[in-house]
């Protein structure tokens, strides 16, 4: 319904009715050419479709993300989310940079409905929520691309999306259940922080269908944990947000009685210009269920990896990869090119130890959780084990 009303009344020069995730009725402008961001998933977004409207970024860009991103978009200032704890400043900052609309990225609830009826009240500004959940992807980029006049852009990446969660779901229903994995995802220099069942942090890693061995602790967004209940947990698969705890994990002793250590199925999660797994969670992940559907089920892909990161980052972040910058994202953990032959081979040429548990002499896992089997989202990648960042 909400396309068929943006077509209707595309060209009307008045403001046409949006219903948004929140199934908040939003009058917004026909033409829209200056984008506020509430948060980074927003960011991504509209810098994907339509960047040239983009008015800044809500968070900083590193100098590796910057490299990553087109320099006159990389440039743009840092203007914070459009939600501050004065309400005072929010209204300022609106009135200086002067958007048509208010864009934010992420679970849709009563406070995130609220948050925009508050801010769009005291600003006069339209704000809709939009629903970051990955297999919304297609839908959010058709309805906003079309939205910010560029339908034919955000059709051309919806497909791409649909493809990925296709693909996925298709390589979902021949992998055997006993052949999901139990992963660790360790976000922060430490490793110490995971995202529990149904979290935004783990979408991506549930999408592909394994086990979050975290979920076990029940369901919301990020939780901090102990060494000793990873320990315990005993993972088939470690993925590292930060570079500290990936390299924590390959050279600490404490680490090495794990399955994941001993079998190196330890990775880095790329992280330029944006996560590949998570921060922020928003189409970004699109390229990261490429990889980890090659890196959890080898068997079942066997396409190329280099190949599915050009496309993609060409096609959504307007990039064409040098070389360097595409080894720096598929080969961060000194492998030599061909070393590595397909996706899902362990790190630093390691014989790999079979997902489902038994490193020699390492515990058995203990109470294995339900598996989520979430239908996600990549398609065609493949090679290298151990996609990762260098910066």
């Amino acid at each position: 319904m909400t396309v068929l009303l943006l077509v209707l009344l595309a060209g009307s020069g008045r403001a046409a009715p949006f219903v948004d995730a929140a199934e908040r009725y939003v009058l917004v402008p026909d033409r829209i050419g200056r984008v506020m961001t509430a948060n980074p998933a927003a960011d991504v977004l509209v810098f994907v479709l339509a960047p040239e409207k983009l008015l800044g970024w809500s968070a900083p860009l590193s100098y590796g993300q910057r490299a990553y991103v087109p320099a006159k978009f990389a440039r743009l200032p840092i203007i914070g989310g459009a939600v501050r704890p004065n309400p005072a400043e929010t209204a300022q900052v609106v009135a200086r940079l002067r958007p048509d609309l208010i864009i934010e990225a992420g679970p849709v609830s009563p406070e995130a409905a609220a948050r925009a009826e508050q801010v769009q009240q005291q600003t006069g500004v339209p704000y809709i929520v939009l629903d970051n959940d990955i297999q919304a992807t297609p839908h959010t980029l058709r309805i906003i691309g079309a939205l910010l006049g560029a339908a034919e852009r955000g059709d051309d990446l919806a497909k791409y999306a649909d493809y990925a969660i296709d693909a996925l779901r298709g390589r979902l229903l021949i992998a055997p259940a006993d052949e999901r994995p139990l992963v660790y995802y360790g976000r922060g220099p430490d490793g110490l922080e995971t995202g529990l069942g149904g979290s935004q942090a783990m979408a991506a890693i549930d999408q592909a269908g394994v086990i979050n061995v975290a979920a076990r602790l029940g369901r919301g967004e990020v939780t901090k944990v102990t060494r000793d209940q990873i320990i315990d947990w005993n993972p088939a698969i470690i993925m590292a947000e930060q570079r500290g705890f990936y390299d924590a994990l390959l050279r600490s002793t404490a680490w090495r009685g794990l399955i994941a250590v001993a079998g190196k199925r330890v990775y880095l999660e790329p992280a330029d210009p944006f996560g590949w797994i998570d921060d922020p969670p928003g189409v970004n992940r699109i390229i990261g269920l490429y990889w980890l559907t090659g890196l959890f089920y080898p068997d079942q892909y066997q396409e190329d990896l280099r190949s599915n990161v050009r496309e993609f980052y060409d096609k959504f972040y307007r990039v064409k990869l040098t070389d360097r910058q595409l080894e720096a994202l598929v080969r961060p953990a000194g492998l030599r090119a061909g070393e590595s032959p397909r996706i899902g081979v362990p790190l630093l040429g390691a014989e790999p130890v079979p997902f489902p548990n038994a490193a020699p002499n390492a515990p058995a896992p203990s109470g294995r959780p339900p598996g989520r089997g979430g239908l996600g989202a990549p398609g065609r990648p493949s090679p290298m084990g151990v996609p990762a960042n260098p910066q």
